[in-house]
């Protein structure tokens, strides 16, 4: 049976806008208590609008490659909110230019926020998910994580490494009754990474936009680009159900992505 999240602590990263914003919105129509974190201060203007519209919400401002602030985050939050019953790690960066022209700031950029920023949120969380033995903890890769991507190595290197993150903690934390996944989207629609890809793909490939856009449409069996709501719905199933999930990495991909 589906649990009910009414009054349960739900924490969104990346919640400033596009998928994070979604999810976070999500999460208050159904009554949570959401957690809006993001660096970019756009979070605490949609967590007052969120507000206003008379759901719980509370937003940080915050550098997820920070331990020690992101550590005293979630402190705050079990302190002051309560305990995480529900941990999307949606944050993230893109990068795209071709392979050798990848310098080491670049690599260590990509590792440092859809890695360690991974990590360290999932450390901040867990204390509350252990002490009432239940938590969902959904990861963020990407179907580049599985099949990499050409002129995005890095990218695709940092995104595998979740997939593996997301499947060792699942072991680790099973005693706990911990679920721990993640998602694997394909190309999303109208979203800042898809924006950023594509920007790279025309430049790089040399092609108008409208071009990018068919070319990589053309690939999808159900022949559409991945919406932010086919993101939400999965995400929402992650963590109301899917009980007997853990360790695994959905695609959200049309059919691009089936392994």
């Amino acid at each position: 049976m589906a649990v009910s999240l009414k009054e349960k602590v739900c924490v969104v990263t990346g919640a400033a806008r596009s998928i994070g914003l979604a999810i976070a919105e999500m999460y208050c129509q159904h009554e949570a208590k959401v957690v809006m974190i993001d660096i970019n201060p756009q979070v605490e203007i949609e967590a007052e609008r969120l507000a206003k519209e008379g759901y719980h919400v509370k937003s940080y401002v915050l550098d997820i490659t920070d331990r020690e602030a992101v550590l005293k985050v979630f402190d705050e939050i079990y302190n002051e909110i309560g305990p995480v019953y529900a941990l999307v790690n949606n944050a993230g960066i893109v990068d795209q230019r071709p392979f050798d022209e990848i310098t080491s700031e670049q690599m260590d950029l990509q590792m440092r926020v859809n890695v360690s920023g991974t990590l360290f949120c999932t450390q901040g969380a867990i204390r509350g998910m252990k002490e009432n033995k239940a938590g969902k903890i959904i990861n963020f890769s990407s179907k580049s994580g599985k099949t990499g991507s050409a002129l995005m190595v890095h990218y695709s290197a940092a995104k595998g490494a979740v997939i593996a993150l997301t499947q060792a903690l699942a072991f680790e934390l099973a005693d706990h009754k911990i679920n721990v996944n993640c998602l694997c989207p394909g190309i999303t629609d109208a979203t800042g990474v898809w924006s950023e890809v594509s920007k790279g793909y025309i430049h790089n490939l040399q092609m108008p936009r409208d071009e990018v856009v068919d070319r990589f449409t053309a690939k999808i069996p159900l022949k559409r680009l991945t919406a932010i709501e086919d993101v939400v719905e999965f995400t929402h199933f992650l963590t109301v159900s899917g009980d007997y999930c853990t360790g695994q990495a959905f695609n959200i991909t049309g059919g691009r992505e089936m392994h």
